[in-house]
């Protein structure tokens, strides 16, 4: 099951106020190449740094990048991480609305990861995980009461830094049901009886097993502990369980299993933030709570194949179900121009290089293989642009392609490497490589760097250009004219 372009489309219409654990997740990225002399631990060159939100403001970036409404309510000190904090929401996007209060002498929760060689060596948290005070209460709860009427979903983020006291929760149950919206929980109590009122919350197998003391590891024992949850909560139970993906279990509702997207893994942090703003935005937004896991359960599989905390995109989701349709004919797989560029520039803020290669790639054989696992290497994120079968045409004679546009789109958004596809009718992909400003160029060995299109425009933007080692005696035309062979037996 997967959700549709309309459905991902709908998410704009949704407004979630976000209530939780405010922190800043710090990531210090380096190059481990020895031990140290002093004790048996690596040492890292540091080569970057940066500072993303995390926790529950995590989740109010993930609902802006998804396309909707946040407002984000939580607690910080008066220190220089509250204001790094304040600057992050302040950039990522307009659609976050703030309502954070301060607690003076309170430290802002700060996570530090330590990265060396893109593995994380060590984490140091910073925090004051014990209850805010009383006065921070009444100031967080009167953002509640004053926001909830706004809303169409209350997502409650526990991170169990303080925030969300017995009384805070109390009254966030009460606000939500004065309001008539539905509220979906986060959870990390092990005692779930303060979320009683909640509409779905959103834990892993972990958290399931702490707060019901039953074992989770087959569908069977999965829907054990969730009846156990529900009869302590009344909410349904959407249940992210790690590579066996995630299942939905409601009262007098038969189960809803979903596999994992499958996706190179590379960090798995914020995933959980990732999956509680999708659904709760999915809901906020009319979609049944199966929609909504359908679009979490793909925005998970995104975020885990980038770096650190991250968020996803519509033109992500998009470019992940192959629902994006190009304009040149309605090929699946392939996105809108427009929409890849809204792709390209996501993935530029967050740090990674995008890559750009081209052809008509019309029967996919090893040197079409070879080319894309190398330009897949030299980035972070590839963008494949296909010929349209008019330009095939074109360049190839009348009888090509022998496989038409929607087909080769849908073959190639399924190679693995491949990130995005779009289809191009020009001589040239010049204007495409126009709109994206590629990272990288790719093509193939057989071109001069000064006969590669668009490889001026590349270079000018601080871009790079990468000859592909070819394949001896690979080619399309000379895989057709095999066929074409009388046979000798």
């Amino acid at each position: 099951m997967s959700p549709t372009q309309d459905q991902i489309a709908q998410l704009a219409r949704g407004r979630v106020l976000v209530v939780g654990d405010v922190m800043v997740d710090h990531y210090v990225s380096g190059r481990v190449s020895r031990v140290s002399d002093e004790a048996p631990v690596p040492i890292i060159q540091v080569m970057d740094e940066r500072w993303t939100a995390g926790g529950a403001a995590n989740v109010a970036a993930n609902v802006a990048a998804l396309g909707g409404k946040a407002l984000l309510v939580g607690v910080t000190g008066t220190d220089a991480a509250a204001s790094t904090l304040a600057g992050t929401l302040s950039n990522l996007s307009s659609a976050i609305e703030t309502h954070l209060v301060t607690e003076p002498g309170r430290p802002t929760t700060i996570k530090t990861r330590y990265m060396g060689s893109q593995h994380q060596i060590v984490r140091v948290d910073r925090e004051n995980p014990s209850a805010i005070e009383r006065a921070t209460e009444d100031r967080l709860i009167a953002a509640v009461d004053l926001l909830a009427g706004d809303c169409d979903v209350i997502m409650i983020s526990d991170y169990a830094k303080g925030a969300l006291t017995d009384r805070v929760l109390a009254a966030i149950m009460a606000a939500g049901q004065k309001a008539r919206v539905p509220i979906v929980v986060d959870p990390k109590r092990n005692d779930w009886s303060a979320y009683r009122g909640a509409s779905i919350m959103t834990p892993n197998r972990k958290e399931l097993q702490l707060a019901t003391h039953a074992t989770c590891g087959s569908d069977a024992e999965c829907r054990v502990a969730s009846d156990i949850a529900i009869a302590t909560t009344g909410a349904a139970i959407l249940l992210t369980r790690s590579e066996h993906g995630m299942s939905l279990f409601r009262q007098d509702a038969a189960p809803v299993h979903l596999a994992a997207k499958a996706r190179e893994v590379f960090d798995v942090s914020g995933a959980g933030d990732t999956v509680a703003a999708a659904v709760a935005l999915g809901v906020a937004a009319g979609l049944s709570p199966e929609t909504a896991m359908q679009i979490a359960n793909v925005a998970a599989g995104i975020v885990v194949a980038k770096r650190g905390t991250a968020t996803a995109t519509p033109a992500e989701l998009l470019a992940e179900i192959g629902a994006g349709r190009s304009g040149l004919g309605g090929a699946p797989g392939a996105l809108p121009l427009a929409e890849a560029k809204r792709l390209r520039e996501t993935w530029g803020r967050e740090g990674l290089s995008v890559g750009f290669t081209n052809g008509c790639f019309d029967i996919l054989h090893a040197g079409h293989i070879s080319l894309l696992r190398q330009a897949a290497a030299s980035c972070d994120r590839l963008i494949v642009a296909l010929n349209t079968d008019a330009s095939v045409r074109v360049l190839k004679g009348p009888e090509r392609p022998v496989q038409a546009e929607d087909v080769r789109a849908a073959v190639m958004a399924a190679v693995k490497g491949v990130d995005a596809v779009i289809l191009f009718g020009e001589a040239t992909p010049l204007e495409a490589i126009t709109a994206l400003q590629p990272d990288v160029l790719i093509k193939g060995a057989d071109y001069s760097e000064d006969q590669i299109v668009g490889a001026d425009i590349v270079r000018s933007g601080g871009g790079r250009i990468v000859r592909a080692t070819l394949v001896d005696g690979q080619s399309t035309t000379k895989e057709i004219e095999k066929t074409r062979r009388p046979s000798n037996i």
